[in-house]
C-alpha cells in the first residue's frame, strides 16, 4: 500500500492553513462531494459525541487528510456505506487492543498508514502555536474519528 509521506502532509497543511473561511468552505464542499459517505460518517461522530468543538476539528482534519492523499498523488475510490459497515467491528477491536496496550504499532499496522497515525498522535497531544491544547475527551474523540477516516481512505486506494 502506498504511504502518505510527511512531505505530503506538510504540503497539505500549507494549503489548508492558508485558506480563508471561503476557501476552506469551498475545499470542504469539494471533498464532501467526492466522499459524501465518509464526511457523513465523520460528522455523525461529532453529533453522537455531542461535542461541538469536535465538529469544526473534524472538518479541518477531513480536509487535511484528504489533501494529504491528493498531495501524495493517491486516488481514493468513493467510500460506500458497505465499506463503513465492514470496517467498524475490526476497527473497534484494534482500538480496544491499542487502549489496553498503548502500543501505537498496533494501530499503525491495522490502519496501514503509519505516518498519518503518527501525525495524528502528535496533533492530539501537542499544544497549538498559541499554546492551546485539546481536552482529553475531545483529543480522544478526534483521534478515533481521524483514524477511521485514514483507515477508510487507505483501504479505498485505487489500484
Amino acid at each position: 500500500m502506498k504511504q502518505v509521506s510527511y512531505e505530503s502532509v506538510e504540503k497539505a497543511i500549507q494549503i489548508i492553513d492558508n485558506l480563508d473561511d471561503q476557501g476552506l468552505e469551498k475545499i470542504a464542499n469539494e471533498f464532501s462531494e467526492a466522499q459524501p459517505v465518509l464526511i457523513g460518517y465523520a460528522m455523525s461522530a461529532a453529533q453522537e459525541f455531542k461535542n461541538e468543538r469536535l465538529h469544526g476539528l473534524l472538518i479541518y482534519y477531513f480536509c487535511l487528510l484528504f489533501e494529504s492523499f491528493r498531495q501524495e498523488g493517491i486516488d481514493v475510490k468513493q467510500i460506500m456505506e458497505s465499506d463503513v459497515d465492514e470496517f467498524e467491528e475490526p476497527f473497534f477491536q484494534a482500538l480496544d487492543s491499542y487502549f489496553q496496550s498503548e502500543n501505537i504499532e498496533t494501530l499503525e499496522e491495522f490502519i496501514g498508514q503509519s505516518g498519518l497515525v503518527q501525525f495524528m498522535t502528535i496533533e492530539i497531544s501537542t499544544p497549538d502555536v498559541d499554546g492551546t491544547s485539546l481536552d482529553d475527551e475531545t483529543a480522544t474523540q478526534l483521534f478515533i474519528v481521524s483514524l477511521a477516516i485514514i483507515y477508510l481512505m487507505a483501504n479505498s486506494i485505487k489500484a
